[in-house]
């Protein structure tokens, strides 16, 4: 009876994973999903269907760590995770701005949501829904990457290959993680 009550009186909240690439925003969600379902909470985990690097169906960290997910097309397709008590998302930049309404009503239903992604672009502009996921979480973890220039935190994703679309998949090859300093250098000498 005692875990039952906990249960339901389990109270709903955001927690928000951010950060460049390759900073281990894939890697702490996945963290903390297991961790979750290791104390026996029902995970249900989504992704983009357009996030095909790795896996069709899992969350795979660069790293190679991975946990099974669902993808979807839109936001909306995230509401059904009625049975969830735990709900992760990855790659939340790549979501419509419905997002923020459907991490807000699961959390309403008493449910942990638990979102990573881009909180910039490469171009350093704020990418997608997550400054609005941002501002309604209570907990937001800004993780870091290693500057490839100089060794600081880095502050983006710097692309380094051609193209000037706002969403390109990529890897090592495509992109560098770059501190402020370096990326303001980089982006004068274009």
């Amino acid at each position: 009876m005692h875990i039952f009550q906990e249960k339901s009186n389990r109270r709903g909240h955001i927690e928000v994973i951010c950060g460049s690439m390759f900073s281990g925003k894939t890697e702490e969600l996945i963290r903390r999903l297991k961790r979750a379902k290791f104390a026996h909470q029902r995970v249900e985990i989504y992704k983009p269907t357009i996030d095909t690097r790795y896996s069709e169906e899992e969350v795979v960290s660069h790293d190679k760590n991975a946990i099974a997910s669902t993808p979807v097309d839109s936001s909306a397709g995230i509401l059904l995770s009625e049975a969830a008590e735990v709900v992760g998302i990855d790659e939340a930049q790549f979501f419509d701005e419905g997002l923020v309404a459907v991490c807000n009503e699961l959390a309403n239903r008493g449910k942990r949501v638990i979102v990573a992604g881009l909180d910039m672009d490469y171009k350093g502009v704020p990418f997608g829904p997550m400054p609005g996921l941002m501002a309604i979480a209570e907990e937001v973890s800004k993780v870091h990457a290693i500057c490839v220039k100089c060794g600081n935190l880095a502050y983006v994703s710097h692309r380094i290959v051609d193209g000037d679309r706002r969403v390109m998949l990529g890897e090592h090859g495509e992109y560098e993680p770059l501190c402020r300093d370096c990326y303001n250098k980089e982006k004068q000498g274009q």
